[in-house]
Formats: structure tokens, sequence, C-alpha cells
């Protein structure tokens, strides 16, 4: 597959709502909060249904599974059992995923990363730098193979032991809500949980839904952001990490947030953001997150052989300039805003592997 070369920036801004509906024509946006963070819901229902109700009790459901943030959730009281505890449905589907993309990456996605996480201040604790003798304890107990299920049981190997499934819950969330209005018979949607994204046929415009790659910059204000890429898509999912917004500097040096199950340090190499493009949020999401950790190259070589994803990578260069390269599948969705009376379903349709 080829490489491509590529630099470019629109300014935008994001605005996210309070828990509301809002109607255009007869396709209804919904925005809220779930799972510590903000979703953003359009569809267009035959009937004009509005399932804001439905929706936030799936979101409840999730939130009792996966959420760290309460303490009664099936995660929590895994993590204060000291050899484990029962699991429902939702937290078997996200932590069988979770095996098959580490095993993939080697190791590269662990939802067992969560006391380095909290170590290095990123978790629910303050900013932090962790001298190697305590890096080196932790790592004793960070590992995927360190947690198993038997039946509906999890089993740790370790009572130290804590997982963290933020890195795919909230992709898992989009997936959830998206097969929830397919079953109501919803053709267009475009469900987005904490920038997750699922998209179904077309926007309230009749085009292709309009998805923007913001470009890495440190100011997380709406008005500092910038987009990288707008690109035109339906049918997929999409999930952006990057190393960019969540940091902290301590005499001198900058820590990102992700960090490196193998070492137990913040990733250190010059990938600043990656978008990845493939059928489910819940595999975006884990795939974005491990190719921030895997760097540029690893990462780039693994999306050009996977058939069933596409990615955009955006890095600093030596010089300090901010570069990208992508897979040529990515490159079908990069299309220029249609010319006013010239309908997109003119345009070519996306590459395809």
């Amino acid at each position: 597959m080829k490489r491509y070369l590529f630099l470019t920036a629109i300014a935008v801004a994001l605005v996210y709502y309070s828990c509301e509906t809002r109607h255009r024509n007869d396709y209804i946006s919904l925005q809220g909060e779930a799972l510590g963070t903000f979703y953003s819901i359009t569809y267009n229902c035959p009937k004009n249904k509005d399932y804001h109700s439905e929706i936030r009790t799936l979101y409840r459901q999730m939130e009792r599974s996966m959420s760290i943030y309460d303490p009664e959730s099936v995660i929590s009281v895994i993590n204060e059992s000291e050899t484990g505890g029962e699991t429902d449905s939702l937290f078997r589907k996200v932590f069988k995923k979770s095996l098959e993309i580490s095993r993939l990456t080697g190791n590269a996605f662990d939802i067992t990363v969560a006391p380095l996480v909290n170590a290095w201040g990123f978790g629910t604790t303050s900013p932090m730098d962790p001298g190697p003798a305590e890096i080196d304890s932790i790592l004793e107990f960070v590992g995927i193979e360190k947690v198993r299920l038997e039946g509906e049981i999890l089993v740790k190997d370790d009572p130290r032991v804590r997982l963290d499934m933020n890195a795919i819950a909230k992709g898992y969330m989009t997936d959830l809500v998206a097969g929830f209005l397919e079953s109501m018979g919803v053709e267009n949607y475009m469900v987005e949980v904490g920038g997750e994204l699922r998209l179904s046929g077309r926007n309230p415009d009749g085009n292709l839904w309009r998805i923007g790659v913001d470009k890495p910059v440190d100011d997380p204000a709406p008005a500092g952001r910038e987009l990288q890429v707008i690109i035109h898509i339906t049918d997929r999912a999409i999930a952006t990490s990057g190393s960019y917004r969540r940091f902290f500097i301590k005499d001198g040096r900058r820590y990102s947030h992700t960090i490196d199950p193998h070492t137990g340090y913040p990733v250190d190499h010059n990938l600043l953001s990656v978008t990845v493009i493939t059928g489910t949020a819940m595999e975006a999401d884990a795939w974005a997150t491990a190719f921030m950790v895997m760097g540029l190259a690893e990462s780039l070589e693994m999306a050009e052989k996977n058939e069933n994803l596409e990615a955009y990578f955006i890095y600093e260069s030596d010089s300090g300039k901010l570069e990208v390269e992508y897979t040529e599948g990515f490159s079908g969705w990069m299309r220029e805003t249609p010319p006013e009376g010239k309908p997109e379903e003119e345009l070519p349709e996306p590459v395809e592997k």
C-alpha cells in the first residue's frame, strides 16, 4: 500500500450542549453526559420518535458495568476484590474484545494499565513523577495475562490488579446506541460518545457525514481547536486518540497521558494523533489507543496489513513541523466539499480494500 504525506488546517469551533433534544426537519439531535464524557446523537426516524429516554437507560447500564467512578459498578467491585468477581454481559463483551486487540497488538492495548495511569497522575490523582523502583513494582501486577474469564467470573491472579476499560468502553457505548437505533428502523444516524463515532446513511443535508480530525494543538478550549482534515464518510466507525491534550510538564519535561504497558512510562515518540476507521467504534477506539502506544512506523505497517481498518497519523517531524501519513484506503474518505449545486452522490465512491 502506498504512503501519503499531507498537511492542512481549517479553523473550527466545537460546542457541547447539556442534556436536551433538538429537532431539524425530520432529524432529531440529542446531547448529554455519560461515563464521564459527553455524547451527541443525530438521527432520522421514520416515526419522528424521540428515543432519548431509552438511550439514557443504555448509558446507565454501561455505567453500572464499566464506570470506574461508580463504586458499585461491576468493574469497581472487581478492582476492589482480591480474587475478582461476577461480570455482566456488557463487561464480558468488552473484555473479550480487549483480549483480542491485546493479542493483535503485542499487548500495546492493555486494560490492566490502570495502576500505572494512576501512578503518573492521569487517573484519580494529581500529576506525579514516580521513580524507577515504583514503576518496576507496579509492573509486577500489570498485564492482560493476569486476568481471565471463567464462565461469568473474572479471575485475578494478583489482588493488586486493577482494570480500566475507558479506552474501549466509550466505543462500545457508541455501538450499543447505534445498534438500538437500527433495531428501531433508523437508517440515517451519527452517534458520538467522547469523540468515538458510528455513522450510517446520510446527514440532514442528504450528503455523507462530514467529520473533522483535530489538528494536534495544546489549547483544549473549543475556540483554540483547528481541523487537520475533514472526511466525508458513512457506514463506518471512527475513533481518534492523541497525546497532545492530556499531559503535564515537570522540570521542563512533558509527560503524555498515554502509558506504555511494557515499560510503565509515558510514550516518548513523535506520534501526536491517530484516527482509525473500521467497522465498529469499540474496535476503532481500542486500535487508536494501541497505535498511540506503538508509535508511527509500527502502527502504519500494521494498519496497512489489516484489511479491516484504515488510519490517519499526525506526527512531528525532526524539524518540528506537523506532518501526516495515512493508509491508501483512508484517502477515499478525504474529499473536498461539493461545489454549490453539485450533489455529493456524483463524486467518486471511497476507496475500499
